[in-house]
């Protein structure tokens, strides 16, 4: 199905944190991230403050309620620090928002205008599965560093940079037998089709197991696997996100880098956390993905899995969850012509998660 609009990237992700000032200082020292607007007390905002973070095409936005009676706090106590939003950019957001909400979807804000001295932009909201609400955003040549409201900050130190460049996907985890209902979701309001799937046939290990239907948007620059976790003897960690977070989400956003090698020593470096990967992963790693350009010792090193498709082979790691909650985490891609999101890494990864889960009294 065609829709009379075009996504043409992720704009940014809303999150909803505790304290945005010190949340932006972990992405900034752990990650790369450099802080470029702010929107606060200072600037005249009285219900929220809000720190825009970015790395290549990648936007995070940090808000956190300054009063009880904010609207963010219900997602906050419910959540945790959370992606609260997944912002798209299109060329029309009046006709992305007529058009979704006329096929379905729940308006949670219609088209409102900003403006500035930079120009003009047109934002509108729905909401989607849980929680979690789409943001349209159509920029027509804004000048401005962010959003109209948002002053630019420059950071208090240097920043490196860790080669991070895009937003490659973003996963939702649902919860039981509600996977299919939300994929028909995409298809029916935003004309997404499916590209990749998976069941518990195809990842499962000795204890739990996943299904995942991964919808794209037409020209495929959205992609979002939505997962659901499946029968198995002990808990899966899609049911203990569903627990943790109480209901469905983001569970995590997944990051390109060309280089995935010099991104993850530098992550290292600055005390970002991944999960173990045990050693005999690699021990038979060649015979089932054939050959690749990196050094292999090299990637035992640094925990990073490899899968291949018809397509190329690609390279992934993950992090351990961001904050206290085992939720949202990050995920680290480098994609070598592979078009597919590593089904043949999901038994070591969900092993890895599973002593995780062990550690933590969840499995």
């Amino acid at each position: 199905m065609s829709v009379p609009f075009e996504i043409t990237g992720t704009d940014h992700l809303g999150f909803v944190v505790g304290n945005a000032r010190q949340a932006a200082i972990y992405y900034q020292e752990r990650f790369g991230f450099t802080p470029v607007a702010y929107r606060g007390l200072e600037t005249g905002s009285r219900d929220a403050s809000a720190w825009v973070l970015r790395q290549g095409k990648i936007t995070l936005v940090l808000e956190t309620p300054l009063k009880p009676d904010h609207h963010l706090n219900t997602h906050l106590a419910r959540h945790g620090d959370a992606v609260q939003d997944i912002a798209f950019l299109v060329d029309d957001a009046r006709r992305a928002w007529e058009w979704t909400t006329g096929h379905g979807a729940r308006s949670v804000r219609g088209p409102e205008v900003r403006e500035d001295a930079h120009g003009r932009v047109l934002l509108a909201t729905i909401a989607t599965y849980g929680d979690t609400t789409h943001t349209f955003v159509q920029r027509d040549g804004y000048r401005g560093v962010f959003l109209p409201g948002y002053e630019p900050v420059a950071p208090t130190q240097p920043v490196e940079g860790a080669g991070l460049e895009f937003v490659d996907h973003i996963v939702g985890n649902q919860g039981d037998r509600e996977m299919e209902r939300v994929a028909r979701w995409y298809e029916e309001v935003f004309g997404f089709h499916r590209i990749w799937t998976v069941d518990d046939k195809d990842v499962s290990t000795a204890h739990s197991a996943l299904r995942s239907i991964v919808v794209a948007s037409a020209n495929e620059r959205i992609k979002m696997p939505i997962n659901e976790p499946a029968d198995g003897l002990k808990k899966s960690q899609i049911q203990e996100y569903v627990e943790a977070n109480f209901g469905p989400g983001v569970q995590h956003a997944a990051m390109y880098t060309r280089d995935i090698v010099a991104t993850v020593e530098r992550l290292r470096r600055h005390g970002v956390e991944f999960l173990e990967i045990p050693d005999t992963y690699y021990e038979t790693l060649l015979d089932r993905v054939g050959p690749i350009d990196e050094d292999v010792d090299v990637l035992r090193r640094h925990g990073i899995l490899v899968d291949r498709d018809d397509s190329g082979y690609l390279l992934q790691l993950f992090t351990r969850p961001l904050q206290d909650r085992p939720t949202l985490f990050f995920e680290i891609i480098q994609r070598r012509g592979a078009r597919s999101f590593g089904k043949g890494n999901f038994k070591a990864l969900f092993e890895s998660i599973e002593r995780e889960q062990a550690r933590r009294g969840n499995l």
